[in-house]
């Protein structure tokens, strides 16, 4: 199991702020080599949940077969993991220095370190009030929520080590392989809620067009950070995902977040998920054997 630490030091493009930040677990996060980090129950390997894989002459899983279906519609269940960034991709941005110090970077995507990774800075889209909200969180030392054994949330819950996904016909539940609350996706027909009590992973539903699932998300509480660079998220935040599975092992995901109060319009990230054959989620216990937390700056 390998430590999830984050200790980047970087320039973001033309604005030049300078961030120390912790993602993805931290050093209080439940997969480190040493003794501080956290537990991670090892948990069973076999056949996640979800339709039987199909299998080549040679028995391997045949992840280009066609994609399962359930009542008409696409199956989503299986164990995912999202594409992941090349290491030269955080060289290019993050310098050459970056893999002597963190080594785990194949754990997580450029995203979960700066969701506006593929934005062009010249586009101003963080308003002024979030820039200063980012500038305050880098100087006061905080890190990246997740740091301290809170959620990470959305998009770092589905960028992270894995994800499960269980599809029932009213309802698709997702569980996190970096130990985040589990999502409920609720298909049924129901409408978001009008009045959603703030939480760290929001409010969801979901419904079929044509073969794609779009899901919508509200009632966010404003205590995450989007990612370790600090971008900030109001209680209007509302998240659309688009997922398309194309085949047994493969889907294509977008996500678009659209939260007016700190961004002149609508962003969002393409990716692709691979489906992980014959494994399955494992416990994951932030707070178990931590000993880190101590020693970071309030």
């Amino acid at each position: 199991m390998r430590t999830l630490l984050f200790s980047v030091v970087t320039l973001v493009a033309a604005s030049v702020f300078s961030v120390a930040v912790l993602t993805a677990g931290g050093q209080a996060g439940g997969r480190g080599q040493t003794p501080a980090a956290g537990a991670r129950g090892q948990g069973a390997r076999g056949q996640a949940a979800g339709p039987a894989i199909p299998r080549t002459a040679d028995g391997r899983p045949n992840l280009s077969a066609p994609a399962p279906r359930m009542n008409g519609r696409p199956d989503l269940s299986g164990l995912w993991q999202t594409e992941r960034t090349p290491v030269s991709e955080f060289v290019r941005v993050l310098g050459p220095g970056l893999p002597q110090i963190q080594p785990d970077l194949n754990d997580v995507t450029k995203h979960v370190i700066n969701i506006l990774w593929d934005v062009n800075p010249a586009d101003q889209l963080v308003r002024p009030v979030a820039g200063a909200i980012m500038q305050q969180r880098q100087k006061s030392g905080r890190d990246f929520q997740s740091a301290y054994c809170l959620p990470s949330s959305l998009p770092a819950a589905m960028l992270v080590l894995n994800f499960k996904m269980i599809q029932a016909p009213r309802e698709i539940v997702v569980i996190p392989g970096n130990g985040d609350p589990v999502r409920q996706i609720h298909i049924d027909g129901r409408s978001l809620p009008k009045d959603p009590e703030p939480s760290w992973m929001g409010s969801s539903v979901g419904r079929w067009e044509g073969d794609t699932l779009v899901v919508e998300t509200t009632g966010f509480n404003e205590s995450a950070w989007l990612d370790g660079f600090g971008h900030p998220r109001s209680v209007a935040m509302r998240v659309t995902e688009r997922y398309r599975r194309r085949d047994v092992g493969h889907m294509d995901v977008e996500m678009t977040f659209d939260d007016p109060t700190y961004y002149t319009r609508p962003f969002g990230l393409k990716t692709t998920l691979t489906l992980i054959p014959d494994s399955d989620v494992l416990e994951y216990v932030c707070n178990e054997n931590e000993k880190d937390r101590v020693h970071y700056r309030q």
